[in-house]
């Protein structure tokens, strides 16, 4: 569908090309455009680093006087012929692979983290999705996002006298946000409907502009709904799970009746976390009128395309709704269509799984999202483990390692994220065009000399004190100075002092009160004459999170100690514009989390870029990248380990910590030469920055993504025809029928040299002995790694209809260590994630 223009406010013809850099969120990342915003309201410019704000607020006079301007107008030209070069550029899909992903990606998650100015985001899940789109702009690849426009999205957050945190909710003008609203060729603004119970629920819709790539956002802010349903949208991740469900609906279910209603056609669609689950429902039905078919038919076909990414590390993070609250809101959606509201909570229950049953009858969103997926993968190599481990009740009789759970290894969008002077030095050694191709996986500073490099290193730690010196006077230090006016207004933090940034949510399993275990070690590092450290914290706990808030308390209780204050900083409404200043300045980046609960730990990968060293639990991405080399990791090595929340390791972690701080990390910082240039820690910084930044790049995501998963999926996908489709589904029901009669009727070894042949003898129940493999299964084992192979069927039995004989041969190992399986064959398929029916001998 076309859509029309937005324009709400008249601007001088000279100038009229300000509406499309204001609404092109590239800004955020590609800083050419800054001085135009600065010239329009430099302090509305420095106070929201929101474009759109500053155009829609300055005066027509001022507009006026800056179109007569020729130093204006000529900085305004170069940014629009700039802008023009970069939407008509040549980049890496339309050179390497155009056109291959037909009319492109439907992205869709719960938040975006794009920027401090479009507060749609609580925390790592949505910066990555931000940064996921980011990096598809800068490949040229074709996406369009699907997400929700909040009222007031995650709360903003202060901190009372006695440590207490205090929630806010400020409300999001839409109109001063960095949107516009999505209008057709008629100038209509588009809406949607979802059927609610007894009403329909409107839908505004909206667009952000991310570059080559576009993000819509839906709203329920609508005067003609209820005034319950206009609060829909209102705020992010609230923990009432019936106002949690009415989101999820309006996510999933309006999210692809907006792009169905503006003719995308996407070729595949990627989910980010199981919110989103309920799109893929709705895109079978769309799917099902189209080729007048089944549902079981429209799920079989599309299926294939659908790629779900999960980051949750345990069961209990992936949200559930009970059935009697899915009959209320979904009947109105299912009525008319062949599937119930019960057998909707099948495909999002353990008893998915063919011969199993769950006595749980809530809907697991995360399982109904891998129930209608073609793949799904988590976002490092220790979370696919974590992931095999959540998963293991839909696939009940398969080993771990075969539940089919891939990884992709989570990326951070890195012009996003480097400072000034990181950029200046990278534009040098590796180009200026480095972002917006394949990343070279090295790319060594061999012209930037030491003193260029610990000189960057100061310049950004120096700007650090100084942001947080303005940050906590805008805390009123004056006002509630503790013990020292000086220290709580952060003039006693020094350029020159090695600092340590602490950053991210804080709740229970992320540990950020590690370095509180033992605080006389603490004291000690901190009291420090000659080798003095310095910490910034930020975070938020979850307004139910009583126990993160506790975190919270104890360590603004500790930063207020005499001994401490201006050594120890608390900074608060932790968000993107704080993340980006601490990440450019700090010198460590302090990660602890229990093992293995970190699915990645994205923001460790942030400081890269700028010559920050990582000193983080080995999990999630640091146990790739970690060498001694780079950085220091916590228990390196550390073995995947059953879930839990015992904090068996919490003080044995603590000491490792501690040790590493004073015996390695500080003496490191502070051995200089006499030219007062610490050679061993540029030399960590050189090999971090070489060896990592380009690898856990959003760069190098996603185009994993398209190379690993999208390209083969839509070839699967092709396959799917409604015929294919529905000879699959006919097929499949046949199997199921004859599944519990099939069985295994003996089995025999013998020995010959080298090794041992196994025979069994099969009964397929007049299954097609095409349509299933047998396999001779040995675990890892003193004898041998563990083992998968396919026994060759040698011919029927004479003397029992439908039973075979199958064969393999295989290394020795003494009786009980091979078990034979059988199990579903069909190329058509991703099995076992498809049909994971399976029979074991025992």
């Amino acid at each position: 569908m076309p859509l029309a223009a937005y324009s709400p406010r008249s601007l001088p013809e000279s100038l009229s090309g300000l509406f499309a850099l204001a609404l092109d969120l590239r800004w955020t990342w590609h800083h050419g455009s800054d001085e135009l915003w600065c010239a329009l309201d430099e302090e509305t410019w420095e106070a929201t680093r929101n474009a759109w704000l500053v155009l829609n607020s300055v005066s027509d006079d001022r507009l006026q006087e800056l179109a007569e301007d020729p130093a204006f107008q000529n900085r305004y030209e170069e940014q629009i012929n700039a802008h023009h070069e970069f939407v008509h550029a040549n980049t890496w899909y339309s050179d390497d692979c155009p056109g291959d992903l037909d009319q492109g990606i439907a992205y869709f998650c719960m938040e975006y983290g794009l920027c401090e100015s479009l507060p749609l985001y609580s925390g790592g899940l949505g910066v990555l999705a931000g940064d996921y789109l980011k990096a598809a702009s800068d490949l040229g690849i074709p996406v369009t996002a699907v997400g929700l426009l909040y009222q007031q999205g995650y709360f903003r957050q202060a901190i009372s006298t006695d440590g207490e945190q205090l929630e806010f909710y400020p409300y999001n003008d839409p109109t001063m946000l960095p949107v516009s609203p999505l209008r057709d060729e008629d100038g209509q603004w588009v809406r949607v409907v979802v059927p609610f119970p007894g009403r329909p629920v409107r839908l505004r819709a909206w667009k952000a502009q991310v570059g080559r790539c576009q993000l819509l956002l839906l709203d329920s802010n609508d005067p003609r709904n209820e005034p319950g349903d206009r609060g829909i949208t209102s705020e992010l991740y609230t923990g009432d799970p019936e106002k949690r469900l009415q989101q999820e609906m309006v996510l999933g279910i309006g999210g692809w009746r907006l792009l169905r209603q503006l003719d995308i056609q996407p070729a595949l669609c990627h989910l980010n976390e199981g919110h989103c689950a309920l799109a893929l429902i709705e895109r079978a039905f769309s799917w099902q009128e189209q080729q007048n078919t089944d549902f079981q038919t429209a799920r079989t076909a599309t299926r294939a395309t659908n790629l779900f990414t999960t980051h949750t590390s345990v069961a209990s993070g992936f949200d559930h709704f009970s059935a009697s609250l899915l009959r209320l809101y979904l009947g109105p959606w299912l009525e008319t269509r062949d599937l119930t509201v019960e057998e909707l909570v099948k495909l999002g229950t353990s008893s998915a799984a063919p011969g199993t049953e769950n006595s749980d009858h809530s809907l697991n969103m995360a399982f109904l999202a891998l129930s209608m997926s073609g793949r799904v993968n988590g976002v490092s190599r220790i979370h696919q483990k974590v992931s095999q481990n959540i998963l293991q009740s839909l696939f009940p009789r398969w080993p771990a390692e075969d539940i089919p759970a891939e990884f992709v290894t989570n990326g951070v969008h890195t012009p996003s994220w480097d400072s000034p002077e990181a950029d200046a030095l990278w534009t040098r050694a590796c180009g200026k065009d480095r972002w917006r191709r394949p990343l070279q996986l090295s790319c060594p500073m061999n012209d930037v000399s030491d003193e260029e490099l610990w000189q960057m290193r100061r310049l950004q730690r120096s700007r650090l004190v100084r942001y947080l010196r303005r940050r906590l006077a805008g805390q009123h230090c004056e006002q509630n100075p503790g013990n020292n006016h000086a220290s709580a207004c952060g003039l006693l933090l020094d350029n020159e002092t090695l600092t340590l940034g602490f950053a991210r949510r804080f709740t229970e399993y992320k540990r950020p009160d590690l370095l509180l275990k033992d605080q006389q070690r603490l004291l000690g590092l901190l009291a420090s004459r000659d080798r003095p450290l310095q910490i910034v914290l930020a975070g938020k706990a979850h307004p139910y999170d009583h126990r993160g808030k506790d975190m919270i308390r104890q360590w603004k209780a500790f930063s207020r100690r005499p001994d401490v204050e201006g050594k120890v900083v608390f900074i608060e409404d932790y968000d993107l514009g704080v993340a980006s200043q601490l990440i450019q300045g700090v010198d460590v980046w302090l990660n602890c989390p229990r093992h293995p609960w970190e699915a990645c730990g994205t923001s460790g990968m942030k400081v890269l870029v700028n010559g920050g060293l990582n000193l983080s639990q080995y999990d999630g991405w640091w146990a790739e990248a970690w060498n001694s080399d780079v950085g220091w990791a916590i228990r390196p090595g550390a073995t995947f380990e059953e879930l839990g929340n015992s904090g068996e390791h919490d003080l044995s972690d603590a000491d490792e910590l501690f040790d590493l701080l004073e015996l390695e990390v500080i003496p490191a910082f502070y051995g200089v030469d006499n030219e007062g240039i610490p050679r061993q820690w540029l030399q960590r910084i050189r090999a971090s920055m070489d060896q990592l930044t380009a690898t856990y790049s959003a760069n190098r995501m996603v185009r994993e993504y398209v190379e690993g998963f999208y390209l083969p999926m839509m070839e699967q996908g092709k396959q799917r025809t409604p015929e294919t489709a529905a000879a699959i589904v006919s097929e499949y029901r046949e199997i199921l029928r004859h599944w519990p009669r099939l069985r295994f009727s003996a089995i025999n070894a013998s020995e010959s040299e080298g090794g041992q042949t196994y025979t069994v003898e099969v009964y397929l129940d007049g299954v097609d002995e095409q349509r299933v493999t047998v396999e001779l299964v040995a675990e890892a084992s003193t004898y041998g790694p563990g083992m998968v192979t396919e026994m060759a069927m040698k011919h029927p039995l004479a003397g029992s209809a439908h039973s075979y004989l199958y064969e393999c041969r295989v290394p020795s190992r003494p009786d009980g260590h091979y078990t034979p399986r059988l199990r579903v064959r069909d190329e058509r398929l991703n099995l076992p994630l498809e049909n994971s029916a399976v029979l074991w001998l025992k």
